[in-house]
């Protein structure tokens, strides 16, 4: 209880925190960002054991099945806990902000050597994207860590696929942070197991294997955010480029402006995030930049430690696509209703995409039986999405028993 108070105390500190960002974080960021990002990876790196691998090659690591047998059956029976069938949510990135129509166009000048995969040719493929918060839970914006994610589902895409529930697609993953929040499975279940206590932070300052570094690299791109189009994502893990190369990828949104938030520095709407994404829609397109970065250093640019961020010195960051996603009304009941029948995975792709590193490895099983749990509890039968899809017209947002928009329909 007494552990329960400090994670508390400290969580409030960063609420009150929160509500002040939008005045001062986007000059820190500018100033201080990127010289902080390299003396922490600098210091990440002093804890590192080159391992000696050759390019795009993977090592398993010890415990690393236990672990994701934990975390499989810790987020199952939370998920058993906390809902109701009919009403079971994602694990992970759980609070839909909207899913939108989209299309994604590679770029003819993309240099032969990185036309691989669905890069190979010029052409435009027809895409959903979902928009989506943190979890286990769906938090009102304000009170969630600042992190967002993009998962885009190409589709169209000739080819076999690694898992079969789905033949003509290709799905890219994506979090607002380059790093992601642990280097690997095995401690990734210890922060599922604080996380599902409530006390995640004591997963990063436990003196026994601290994980402060990892912490502070987070907390320079956890932020207040103003919207879904105005943050850039990154893959945070490897995939294949074809035969023996590894890539990155990342999603970079081409606005500067920034979206206001109500109320501040007093409370906000609960999902002011999801109204700012409506707002913009109905008056222009949005534009992304898909970027890859290709792995030129087994050590520096690592498979397995997903905590360390690829120099780009020692690779720079190409424009692979463009992501436009046009002007629209996407907030129906319809097609918020047809979100919760889509599943997202890295496995959902070409050999030449094929996940690299043990987090990828475990998101494989993970994903999988999870979304089986949601789809059986909720009665529901797993979409494969065409692009075709219809829904109504009119947008009728869902109201929560306290009269506030709810976007539980949509997870």
């Amino acid at each position: 209880m007494f552990g329960e108070f400090i994670h508390s105390f400290l969580y409030e500190f960063v609420q009150v925190e929160r509500r002040t960002e939008p005045w001062w974080r986007p000059y820190a960021n500018q100033q201080l960002r990127e010289p902080a990002a390299a003396v922490l990876q600098a210091l990440i790196n002093l804890q590192r054991k080159n391992e000696n691998l050759q390019l795009a090659e993977e090592k398993a690591m010890p415990g690393e099945e236990a672990a994701l047998d934990k975390i499989i059956e810790e987020m199952g029976a939370y998920m058993l806990r906390k809902y109701r069938n009919g009403d079971y949510e994602r694990g992970g990135n759980t609070k839909t902000h909207g899913l939108v129509r989209a299309e994604v166009t590679i770029r003819s000048d993309l240099p032969s050597g990185l036309r691989q995969g669905i890069f190979r040719e010029p052409k435009t493929f027809p895409a959903w994207i979902r928009f989506a918060g943190p979890g286990p839970d769906s938090p009102a914006d304000i009170d969630d860590v600042g992190f967002q994610s993009m998962s885009i589902k190409l589709m169209n895409v000739p080819g076999p696929k690694l898992l079969d529930d789905e033949k003509h697609t290709q799905d890219l993953l994506c979090v607002s942070t380059p790093t992601f929040v642990t280097p690997n499975v095995v401690v990734n279940a210890r922060l599922h197991a604080q996380s599902l206590t409530r006390t995640p932070l004591f997963y990063f300052f436990d003196p026994r294997q601290t994980h402060v570094l990892d912490f502070l690299m987070q907390a320079l791109w956890n932020e207040t955010q103003t919207s879904p189009l105005e943050c850039q994502y990154w893959s945070c893990t490897p995939y294949l480029l074809g035969q023996g190369r590894a890539m990155l990828y990342s999603m970079r949104p081409r606005a500067t402006t920034r979206s206001q938030i109500p109320d501040l520095p007093r409370r906000p709407p609960d999902n002011y995030l999801r109204d700012n994404l409506v707002a913009t829609l109905a008056d222009r397109d949005a534009h992304f930049d898909l970027m890859i970065q290709v792995q030129t250093d087994a050590h520096a640019m690592p498979l397995e430690n997903a905590a360390v961020r690829w120099p780009d010195k020692l690779s720079p960051w190409v424009q692979a696509a463009d992501i436009r996603i046009p002007k629209q009304v996407f907030d129906t009941p319809g097609q918020l209703r047809f979100a919760s029948q889509l599943s997202f995975t890295p496995w959902h792709c070409i050999p030449e995409h094929r996940p690299l590193g043990n987090l990828n490895r475990a998101r494989r099983r993970m994903y999988w039986e999870l979304s089986r749990l949601r789809f059986g509890k909720n009665q529901l039968a797993h979409v494969e999405p065409t692009g075709s899809e219809k829904f109504d017209e009119v947008s009728e947002p869902v109201k929560s028993t306290d009269g506030r928009r709810d976007l539980r329909t949509a997870s």
